[in-house]
């Protein structure tokens, strides 16, 4: 058994990154950022355990892609999703990268471990070439180095180092803090952090996402309620009856919702939005649209077209087809020319045909966020 634990860190909110999708969830083929550097890691050394954190609303998402790492929730800052981490690690040794290191040469992997019993915390590190000005005077550039990640450190030292409420942006300097003892190995320029949109295009370890397209159909059903607005689309349809439904019923965004949500492979509505959490009772509907659509781009996706099939013997669809399609595109952030809505009675069949209540059906078609021609 390894006796190192790696811990990958992919909870950023990518706040400096801007671009349409976390970094994190960029494809690399067919594979996001954090699965195509957590398994090129898992594949140099036999780790004991494989860590990965995430954002607390992305955490069931990741969970899809494998069952071989530990799916942990991140905190707020860097140092937070660390130390959630650490609970989970009983290895004498742990590694800690940053998913934004995309492209760590095996070398530098390789003599971190070789290193590990030469101090408390082994540190790949850059020598500077250039002149180096620090509050307008030079100073002595050999005696600057470029902290990189990923880090080896022994745990119990490192999760003693972290058990402070001072803020450390590196595993280092928290273990120098409590005067842990620090070795300094070479890294490697192929270790650029991505950090801003530019920055990946200088790795080229990354390939270009896809281009496959992904499809997913929604349905949703629901029966009229007497004295309540009626919501279809985010319109309020002028009847005096609404839709029977823990939120504001709009069955329309809620097969949209679920056809977003089937396209890329992330659930059901139920799943995001609970009928029993009374924080959705009565709810806009088109607040959780929004939720999801920023999911849907915050995940490495575009939303490329909707069609939809409103299915009711009444209230009459066809005059507010064209203010439920401007709405409907609105809120997915495409042009209107890519929704589509189709209107169609049950001739008078079921309970639809009694006039008892709708049904919709939508179809969504995504695509990755191509970040290449950003």
């Amino acid at each position: 058994m390894s006796n190192v634990t790696l811990i990958v860190l992919c909870a950023g909110n990518s706040t400096r990154f801007g671009l349409q999708a976390k970094k994190q969830w960029l494809r690399i083929d067919n594979e996001p950022l954090w699965f195509f550097v957590t398994k090129r890691l898992a594949k140099l050394y036999k780790f004991d355990k494989v860590i990965v954190t995430s954002s607390q609303n992305e955490l069931k998402y990741m969970e899809i892609f494998s069952e071989d790492y530990k799916f942990v929730a991140g905190g707020d800052t860097r140092q937070q999703s660390m130390k959630n981490s650490l609970e989970y690690v009983t290895s004498e040794y742990v590694m800690v990268t940053d998913v934004a290191r995309a492209c760590i040469p095996d070398e530098v992997i390789t003599s971190l471990i070789k290193s590990k019993e030469k101090a408390d915390c082994i540190v790949p590190v850059l020598n500077v070439s250039d002149t180096v000005i620090y509050n307008e005077d030079t100073i002595n550039r050999d005696k600057v180095k470029l902290i990189q990640t990923p880090q080896l450190s022994k745990t119990s030292i490192l999760k003693n180092a972290l058990n402070t409420n001072t803020e450390f942006t590196d595993d280092s300097s928290a273990i120098k803090n409590i005067g842990g003892s620090v070795l300094y190995v070479d890294g490697s320029i192929k270790s650029k952090k991505l950090t801003f949109g530019n920055d990946i295009k200088e790795l080229s370890c990354l390939k270009a996402p896809s281009n496959n397209f992904f499809t997913g159909i929604g349905y949703d059903i629901h029966p009229f309620e007497d004295d309540k607005k009626m919501y279809l689309g985010g319109i309020n349809i002028d009847v005096p009856y609404g839709f029977k439904a823990h939120s504001d019923g709009d069955v329309l965004i809620h097969s949209v919702i679920d056809a977003l949500l089937g396209a890329c492979g992330a659930g059901d509505i139920g799943e995001f939005f609970p009928d029993t959490d009374a924080e959705f009772k009565n709810i806009d509907s088109k607040i959780l649209l929004q939720e999801i659509v920023k999911f849907i781009y915050n995940v490495g996706y575009e939303i490329v077209n909707i069609d939809l099939t409103i299915i009711a013997q009444q209230p009459k669809i066809n005059p507010y087809k064209n203010d439920i399609k401007k709405t409907i595109a609105s809120l997915l952030e495409i042009e209107k020319q890519f929704v589509n809505i189709k209107a169609t009675t049950a001739e008078k069949l079921g309970f639809i045909g009694r006039k008892e209540g709708v049904a919709v059906q939508s179809i969504a078609t995504l695509k990755y966020y191509d970040w290449t021609k950003k």
